[in-house]
């Protein structure tokens, strides 16, 4: 097969312009003079003369009559600025052109679900209005598989012992259950009340730590609904399905408004904690910036998690 015949090609004689030669000769169409053309493209009044004398020189015609220091199009002139203002409007109207887009860095985040939805999302407006250089992306890694975004610049994760890694934040779980679901237990409940409820399960989360601590006799439960993700848990234990033991950080929201309550005071860490891995040596402002933004929201839980 002859690839040449489908690969596309150019006409051995077409010539092109470059962009800046067109960016001058267009400021100097609407300025009429070659300093305030100058002073708006950042270049000096000669650069822009050398580039629309080799502008006119590639395309063989006069685009200008020079007359003293003003500069007028010719007929040739007027006619190339209607064929060549679309396509510089085009090109300028794309968002990756605008200086004030090429400022703006790019930050992409990867952190678990729960703790994106209910710790990060309600804390980004305060972010973005003080860091309006920042462009953030948030995206989520996926539950249980500790698998992340590779190309993310900043990873928070899940574990139960972080490797190598700085530690953000260590929750700490109770049972926690729906109003309807709470008012089946006695005004004062005992640990022990806890059993006649259904449990909610989760590999990220055993029951046995807080069984042990409240001084009960009980296995990990074998029955019922096993869940991914300490969101499910927290929405199944929001619509009265069972009693969730879930990190109080990560609840905090839905125990403010009243969608679950907890009956008891006694509190065991989490199984597993949420780190950052560790910043690259030359990290910039901005991803420096977003690091510290992650550690101030984690260590703003902790008075609420010593409050209980």
């Amino acid at each position: 097969m002859n690839r040449s015949s489908h690969a596309p090609s150019l006409a051995p004689d077409l010539r092109l312009p470059s962009i800046d030669g067109l960016r001058a000769f267009q400021a100097v169409a609407a300025l009429g003079l070659l300093e305030p053309a100058a002073e708006a493209l950042h270049i000096s009044a000669s650069a822009v003369g050398k580039r629309i004398g080799a502008l006119e020189e590639l395309l063989g015609l006069a685009l200008f009559q020079r007359q003293g220091g003003q500069w007028s199009l010719t007929a040739a002139g007027r006619e190339y600025l209607e064929q060549v203002r679309a396509a510089l409007d085009l090109l300028a109207a794309a968002p990756q052109h605008r200086r004030e887009q090429q400022r703006r860095e790019r930050l992409r985040l990867c952190a678990p679900p729960t703790f994106a939805r209910q710790i990060l999302v309600p804390a980004l407006p305060a972010f973005s209005a003080a860091h309006p250089h920042l462009e953030l992306e948030l995206v989520l890694s996926v539950p249980y598989l500790n698998e992340g975004a590779p190309d993310a610049e900043l990873q928070v994760y899940h574990a139960p012992q972080p490797p190598d890694a700085e530690l953000l934040l260590r929750d700490v779980v109770t049972p926690l259950l729906s109003p309807a679901l709470a008012a089946r237990l006695p005004a004062s409940p005992r640990p022990q009340d806890l059993l006649s409820l259904p449990l909610l399960r989760t590999p990220l989360q055993s029951w046995l730590p807080w069984f042990h601590a409240a001084g009960l006799p009980a296995e990990e439960p074998g029955a019922g609904p096993r869940f991914i993700d300490l969101g499910l848990v927290l929405q199944a234990a929001e619509c009265g399905q069972g009693v969730a033991l879930v990190g109080q950080a990560l609840a905090q929201r839905l125990l403010e408004q009243g969608l679950l309550r907890r009956p008891w005071t006694l509190e065991v860490p989490a199984a597993q904690a949420y780190a950052l891995r560790p910043l690259p040596a030359q990290a910039s402002p901005g991803l420096r910036a977003l690091a510290d933004w992650l550690r101030s929201q984690c260590r703003a839980l902790g008075p609420a998690l010593k409050a209980g």
